[in-house]
């Protein structure tokens, strides 16, 4: 691809991306690492938006990515393979119709679909084997053995048993502020903090406005961040929804932990997803502690780059003889940065 100055531009390898419930991921990524382009834009996820619109929605991110950073979209094969992680894709139904969309768009001679849990592992780890629990608008884990054991969950919310990630958070604060106003439940920080963030006046009058639509539904999702934070300030409430996430994700990661016979090594638990944004030590000693009791020799880590790098890092880990080299992943991991995918202009990499 040339930078019309008379300047070759490294050929892009990998079109990585990661979908998540609420937004989408994307990097065009060279064999050395470089970061050619990168977007962040809306969920494309086939769950939320049909299989024709995810496959709308990542043309047009791809488009977007490479206008923003000088590089022509117009020609196909755009890269020698797209890598895409995504959120719902727990079942080999879910993958072969995200790779039949993908394949369509004609980016790829290959396509590589995976759970966005794969992602998150190989983002949060060197290793190609752990757990990595997503903690988003909703909650997943994996477990990997080295010998490619996997330990996978249905994922499907309530249907299958599940509690946690911001939805369920937020569901949690919003209940317990209006149990507080009507007397079920007991007196808690959240019956004001929570309204508040609404600019209502009771979480009484919240729960009406978003049942009449006038606050739409999805905006509970920023009631979890307002959870963490009455815990934080001594709110035994707020501090009980805390420790329920901490145990559930304990829960997932132990069991995935047993599943794929990993208790007597040493495995990195990545910790992944908006959740983990939280500053919350309380919550963090929680988990280890739990997560411990299952593997002791287990080490907790809270991804600090975008899960997009590990969709990135698996197609370059298909690509490159021998799995990606260390100076490359160095590479990819400097220049692939939330800043990087936030901006709307890029300049991209010599």
């Amino acid at each position: 691809m040339g930078d019309g100055a008379g300047t070759q531009r490294p050929a892009a390898a990998v079109i990585a991306v990661d979908v998540g419930n609420s937004k989408t991921d994307l990097a065009v990524v060279a064999r050395d690492g470089a970061v050619l382009a990168a977007r962040r834009g809306p969920t494309i996820s086939h769950q939320q938006v049909g299989a024709a619109g995810a496959a709308n929605g990542l043309r047009q991110l791809v488009e977007d990515a490479l206008s923003g950073a000088g590089l022509e979209s117009g020609a196909r094969p755009l890269a020698e393979v797209v890598s895409c992680s995504a959120a719902g894709a727990d079942f080999p139904s879910d993958t072969r119709l995200i790779a039949r969309g993908i394949h369509d768009l004609g980016l790829a001679p290959l396509e590589m679909v995976t759970n966005d849990c794969h992602g998150g592992l190989r983002a949060g780890t060197g290793r190609l084997w752990g757990v990595c629990v997503i903690c988003g608008s909703g909650i997943n884990c994996l477990g990997r053995a080295p010998g490619g054991r996997e330990a996978r969950f249905m994922a499907l919310g309530e249907l299958s048993g599940d509690w946690g990630g911001g939805s369920a958070l937020g569901q949690a604060g919003l209940a317990a502020a209006v149990r507080a106003g009507d007397g079920r439940g007991p007196a808690t920080t959240l019956a004001e903090a929570v309204p508040s963030h609404f600019r209502v006046g009771t979480a009484r009058a919240l729960t009406i406005a978003m049942y009449r639509g006038r606050i739409p539904w999805r905006r509970h999702l920023e009631i979890a961040p307002l959870v963490f934070q009455a815990a934080m300030g001594g709110d035994e409430v707020a501090r009980g929804i805390v420790d329920r996430q901490a145990d559930e994700i304990v829960a997932w990661a132990s069991s995935a932990i047993r599943r794929a016979r990993l208790a007597r090594l040493d495995p990195d638990v990545v910790l992944a997803g908006g959740v983990f944004r939280a500053d919350d030590p309380a919550f963090y000693s929680r988990i280890e502690a739990g997560v411990r009791a299952a593997a002791p020799r287990s080490r907790i880590v809270r991804l600090r780059v975008p899960p997009v790098v590990g969709a990135a890092l698996l197609g370059l880990d298909r690509l490159l003889e021998g799995g990606t080299p260390p100076e490359v992943e160095t590479r990819l991991r400097a220049e692939l940065t939330d800043g990087r995918l936030a901006a709307r202009k890029q300049a991209p990499s010599a």
